[in-house]
């Protein structure tokens, strides 16, 4: 069984983005195409807007910063909340992008070989393989790479991983 959104992916490291801020961007990057697949036409920030708004700094964007920050700009007719892989995978079979959190940094797992040591990306769908689910992601772009579709494993990478969903309250 295969679930996949069909969403636009941006590269953290896009000309549009502050130099500056481009090592640091995954965060609002992906706030970014959770707010252009959300509202395609009518998106009122960009990447730069969204790293000072969401309070990006140069170590990245803080889970507790993302929350609370897309809820003040979402305002009170969305819930921005932490959820667990099962309500991560009901956001995406409700057709809702999730953010992911990769971070061994402050989940003390210095050991590991984990997708990303310290990242966040678009959850756009996932698969089933196996004694495995594989999160199918949008990894926000590399220097010389535009954003991409990867599968990763959730066994994995389990130990690292956080998920934010983003939904209209009904």
């Amino acid at each position: 069984m295969k679930t996949l959104l069909n969403i636009q992916g941006k590269s953290q490291f896009d000309q549009d983005i502050q130099a500056a801020y481009r090592p640091s961007a995954c965060g609002p990057v992906t706030a970014f195409v959770i707010l252009q697949y959300h509202f395609p036409s009518a998106c009122r920030y960009n990447v730069n807007e969204l790293y000072r708004l969401l309070g990006g700094t140069k170590i990245g964007l803080f889970k507790w910063r993302f929350i609370r920050n897309m809820r003040k700009l979402l305002g009170a007719a969305w819930l921005v909340a932490e959820c667990d892989i099962e309500e991560a995978i009901r956001q995406i079979d409700s057709g809702r992008i999730v953010a992911a959190k990769f971070d061994k940094w402050f989940n003390f797992r210095w050991r590991g070989s984990y997708a990303f040591d310290y990242h966040w990306v678009p959850v756009i769908g996932y698969e089933k393989v196996n004694d495995d689910l594989r999160l199918i992601i949008h990894d926000n772009g590399g220097r010389n790479r535009p954003s991409q579709v990867r599968h990763i494993s959730y066994k994995r990478n389990k130990p690292v991983l956080s998920f934010v969903k983003v939904e209209p309250k009904s």
